[in-house]
């Protein structure tokens, strides 16, 4: 099988039309039960592994959980009109400290899935002209639109679902 481009290897283009801010929403609202579905069968041992010390699919996970922070601050940031959004911490210190191989596995969906719902029910405040306010990334250095945003962040659990399932057996 082809292996997986890592993350900071991804490229975007923000192109398309704002009207995608409804899809990408349902994209969000479908991480929770495809991360339930995928573990449902696999005891908790078996995904608090890791393999050749990268991260297991519980600490990919509550990396997700842990992101919802910044997603909801930057939010924030449009709706302030900030001119660039607040830097993520690209060294992922809160997820390498959080232990979350140690979390039940039901709690630790349970905390993700309450999180992004939270961070959903936001969204869906939006305005058309909130949706389509722009901040400059800092880590790509480009101007995102929110719309641009939430698809990102669909992109990046994407991007981590691919590597809980290739981490399963």
């Amino acid at each position: 099988m082809l292996t997986q481009t890592p993350w900071l290897e991804h490229t975007f283009r923000f192109d398309f039309p704002a009207g995608m801010f409804p899809v990408f929403i349902e994209r969000l609202r479908g991480t929770a039960p495809r991360i339930e579905e995928m573990i449902r069968a696999i005891p908790g041992k078996k995904i608090s592994k890791r393999k050749n010390g990268k991260w297991s699919v519980k600490e990919h996970i509550g990396h997700l959980m842990d992101l919802e922070e910044i997603h909801l601050h930057r939010f924030h940031e449009y709706i302030l009109g900030k001119e660039t959004l607040s830097p993520a911490d690209m060294k992922n210190q809160k997820t390498e400290n959080a232990n979350h191989n140690a979390k039940r596995k039901k709690k630790l969906l349970n905390a993700f899935r309450k999180s992004r719902s939270e961070f959903i029910a936001q969204l869906e405040k939006a305005n058309e002209e909130l949706i389509q306010r722009v901040a400059i990334h800092p880590r790509l250095k480009v101007p995102m639109r929110l719309v641009d945003m939430v698809y990102f962040i669909c992109e990046h659990d994407d991007h981590h679902l691919t590597r809980m399932r290739a981490l399963l057996p």
